[in-house]
């Protein structure tokens, strides 16, 4: 998925960086985590605060802020293990960046309060990613919108692989493509072994499975 570059305005930077250890402090880290952190990570960099005092948009209950990290790559990718860390340490929906030889990544996880203890947050099991970018390309303003809530969604969208339908909400566009994604796994799971199979049979079942599959892709993607 190929997604913009944005510029934050210079009143939402902070280029802070942020220790490793703060991040450990605040998780249970295992040795693989803590290994991970160790080799993978060079900085872990506070960019950006988005929030009422640096944009002048209104925060709401579900994005209060929205923080902009960049990590700074050893290796050429890095675990989602260790977003997860750095999202369960901070109380506030993050966009991250990832810098490296391979140019720039923007991935994200959607994150919420809990409904059942709006002190504590939920997070997506999902990171949306874009592909990597050189680290030339141009960045873009930000996108307009009238609160930090609607900032956040935009963001989040631009990751997505399919745009959301009319109306549709952000929580329900992602169970959607989640959707997608596991029928597509078992689609090419299927495809693996259609090919394999000798029995006819056998053959003649696996088809009637993927085309059932297919049908059912189709209309995830076409339903309006």
């Amino acid at each position: 998925m190929t997604a913009p570059l944005y510029q934050y305005p210079h009143k939402t930077l902070l280029g802070r960086v942020v220790a490793k250890q703060r991040i450990l402090a605040h998780v249970r880290a295992t040795a693989t985590l803590r290994e991970r952190l160790r080799d993978d990570v060079a900085q872990i960099t506070w960019h950006a605060k988005l929030a009422h005092n640096t944009l002048n948009l209104p925060g709401t209950f579900e994005v209060p802020e929205l923080q902009v990290f960049v990590i700074t790559l050893k290796s050429d990718d890095l675990h989602q293990d260790v977003l997860r860390a750095i999202d369960r340490a901070i109380p506030f929906p993050i966009l991250f960046e990832l810098h490296g030889a391979r140019g720039i990544r923007v991935i994200a996880a959607y994150k919420r309060p809990s409904q059942a203890d709006p002190s504590k947050w939920v997070l997506d099991d999902h990171y949306a990613s874009s592909d990597w970018l050189p680290a030339e390309t141009p960045r873009q303003p930000l996108p307009t919108a009238i609160d930090l809530k609607q900032l956040y969604q935009q963001l989040l969208r631009s990751l997505l692989p399919a745009p959301a339908r009319q109306g549709e909400a952000l929580p329900d566009q992602l169970e959607r493509l989640k959707a997608v994604e596991s029928l597509k796994k078992n689609a090419d799971k299927l495809e693996k072994r259609l090919r394999n199979e000798k029995q006819f049979n056998r053959k003649v079942e696996i088809n009637a499975e993927l085309r059932s599959i297919r049908e059912k892709i189709a209309d995830y993607d076409t339903r309006s």
